[in-house]
């Protein structure tokens, strides 16, 4: 079976455990944590950098950094992985959605406005299967009405975008930066996370609430209700390492896609990826849109049976169980969000996948297009 993602473990990784193990410091506590915050906060272009347990971690601390609380709304893109709305749950606050562009999939800013309440405070923008959102209009309207921007870049590490003649990297944009390091990640730690600011209240709150909110002058004691939300120095070794590698790992992807651009290209019925000019997009996966949802699932089936793994995109929050048994959003339509999640389908690209991998793909899913 072809899987859907699988990394590539860069040369120093070993060099670095091994470090690691032989020092005897494997939690949190070492040089690794500290290396590879230093290093993603440049790699980003921020002040600060502050590893996570999670992305999901990652998120819950940037919005009880930010005091979201019972009575809050923030506002987030109905196509997203449930793990962008949950954290606002954990805060017993409100997520509020908001329906897709057609084109990126992502959050629409056109919509955005007509959502905010007095009781919002933030809003989460997904870069969505590694494509930038188009944060000038979001800035513009959380400037206007004084809300926190939150940007969920788990998918999109390396992505840049387009702000007046400079490109900025996501997670560098707006208010705090949060990023996944899950196994199918450009940069995997197996699991973690990292928060990337320029705010320094906000770094050093989170780095608080992320190790209990422990005293700095007594022992056991408490500031506050917090979390345990570190990342284990093993964890930050492997992904030092990855970092190291990040250049390369993206030409991979870059040459993959574009393979498959070629090769897909001529066949109709297939929607391939695109990039707006104020984007510079990563390729987390392949993703396509197949011409009507039957299809989408009889190509997901045959690939299956030709020892090729795919997923279908992300089920809108509007259309999940959890939600509904709270009580939120009955009744409510993302005719875009929809679409978009019955007709996608992501393809294998991951580090390990092999040029005549992507062509034998390809050929396949020609052959079903007969």
């Amino acid at each position: 079976m072809i899987p859907v993602s699988k990394p590539i473990i860069a040369k120093n990784a070993k060099k670095y455990l091994l470090e690691c193990l032989k020092s005897g410091w494997v939690s949190s506590k070492g040089q690794f944590v500290e290396r590879f915050e230093k290093e993603f906060a440049k790699f980003i272009g921020v002040r600060y950098a502050i590893a996570t347990s999670s992305g999901t971690a990652a998120l819950h601390l940037s919005l009880a950094a930010l005091k979201i609380g019972p009575g809050d709304e923030v506002i987030i893109p109905s196509l997203t992985m449930i793990a962008t709305a949950l954290p606002i749950i954990y805060c017993n606050a409100t997520p509020v959605l908001v329906d897709s562009e057609e084109v990126t999939g992502n959050i629409n800013a056109a919509l955005l406005e007509a959502k905010i309440t007095k009781k919002t405070k933030a809003i989460i923008v997904v870069h969505l299967n590694g494509h930038p959102v188009d944060m000038k209009p979001i800035l513009k309207i959380a400037e206007r009405f004084k809300l926190s921007v939150i940007e969920d870049a788990a998918e999109s590490h390396g992505a840049k975008y387009l702000m007046g003649k400079r490109w900025k990297m996501v997670g560098s944009i707006g208010d705090l930066g949060c990023f996944s390091f899950y196994g199918n990640k450009m940069i995997t730690t197996g699991e973690g996370g990292m928060i990337t600011t320029n705010n320094k209240k906000l770094a050093e709150r989170i780095r608080s609430l992320r190790n209990l909110a422990r005293s700095k002058d007594k022992h056991f004691f408490h500031q506050e209700i917090a979390f345990a939300y570190r990342m284990s120095s093993l964890q930050a070794a492997l992904g030092l390492a990855q970092l190291e590698e990040f250049n390369k790992f993206l030409e991979i992807k870059n040459r993959l896609a574009a393979l498959y651009t070629k090769q897909l290209s001529k066949i109709k019925g297939l929607k391939l990826p695109t990039q707006k000019p104020y984007a510079k997009r990563i390729y987390w996966h392949y993703d396509i849109l197949v011409k009507d949802s039957l299809y989408r699932d009889k190509l997901a089936k045959f690939l299956e049976n030709k020892s090729i793994e795919s997923r279908i995109f992300v089920i809108p929050m509007h259309l999940q169980p959890a939600f509904g048994k709270l009580g939120l959003f009955k009744s409510e339509d993302y005719p875009r969000a929809e679409k978009l999640s019955n007709l996608g389908l992501s393809l294998p690209l991951g580090l390990a996948l092999k040029e005549k991998e992507v062509k034998y793909i390809c050929s396949k899913i020609k052959q079903f297009f007969k």
